[in-house]
């Protein structure tokens, strides 16, 4: 190996993938571009996201996540569980139950068989309005429901949503979702930062599953979210004023492969491709 060389591997949850690097010993260089160039889908590994897994003085793990734009970036649920998945592969995880830092804060997750169980952040107000919910996840969410989702352009509506002046400075992800049976509805989820359409995504899952439950005024607490890449189970509390409590997203976190990758290889090739996605 050399300096230049950096060790990775490759994860997914639900289809939502992302880069995961061991950065315990602060030696990966932290450039948008770099990072960018390597969430490229044509000229490097390919990803929704990186993550580096740092240590912490008390906690199992840090998690640091980036956006495909290279940008370090809020919440990712998909991308907390895959990182809960890869700190265990390195041994930082010492049982079931793995306290860790995350962007938004202090995060508990259970491993149960393949399935990981992230407690989310409480979502302390939602904003209903006439089309569209909403609320902060780890990560700001529009959530709209709609009939034609299979034939929807997600891509062209989620941009024009995910840039509107409503939502600056900073954006917001937005979901497209539709119900399918009581418990159980269908989400596509266009994503700031990776600009695109993603196969899932965690904290999407979360605010579609509780503007389900808003809108049907279901009496359960557990919801399954089918998305283009698998399902996820969203499970809460409501509470009084509006709140959710004792939110949970489970799922699987799979391992694809891993491998190395020159940094300078790669952002010599990077200043001469289009921007990612």
């Amino acid at each position: 190996m050399t300096a230049d060389t950096i060790i990775f591997s490759k994860y997914h949850g639900t289809g939502n993938d992302f880069i995961m690097i061991d950065n315990r010993a602060k030696t990966f260089p932290v450039k948008r571009g770099l990072i960018s160039a390597m969430c490229n889908r044509h000229f490097g590994i390919g990803a929704d996201g990186l993550i580096l897994i740092e240590n912490h003085p008390s906690l199992d793990f840090t998690m640091r996540y980036f956006n495909a734009d290279g940008k370090e970036s809020t919440m990712c649920g998909n991308g907390g569980r895959c990182a809960v998945a890869f700190a265990g592969s390195l041994g930082l995880v010492k049982g079931n139950r793995v306290p860790f830092m995350a962007p938004d804060g202090e995060h508990q997750a259970e491993i149960q068989n393949n399935i990981i169980s992230l407690k989310m952040r409480d979502v302390l107000s939602v904003e209903q309005h006439d089309e569209y919910f909403f609320m902060n996840t780890g990560s700001p969410h529009y959530v709209t429901f709609v009939e034609n989702i299979d034939d929807l352009d997600v891509v062209t509506l989620g941009r024009r949503i995910r840039y509107a002046e409503a939502f600056k400075p900073g954006g917001t992800n937005v979901n497209f979702a539709r119900h399918l049976e009581p418990g159980k509805i269908y989400n596509r989820t266009y994503e700031r930062g990776v600009e695109n359409e993603t196969l899932s995504c965690g904290t999407g899952s979360v605010a579609a599953a509780i503007s389900a439950a808003i809108l049907r005024q279901y009496d359960i607490n557990s919801i399954t979210v089918r998305t283009p890449g698998g399902e996820l189970t969203v499970r809460f509390q409501p509470e009084p004023g509006g709140r959710f409590a004792d939110i949970r997203l489970e799922g699987p976190a799979v391992f694809v492969f891993s491998g190395t990758v020159n940094t300078t290889d790669i952002e010599f090739q990077s200043k001469f491709n289009l921007p990612n996605q």
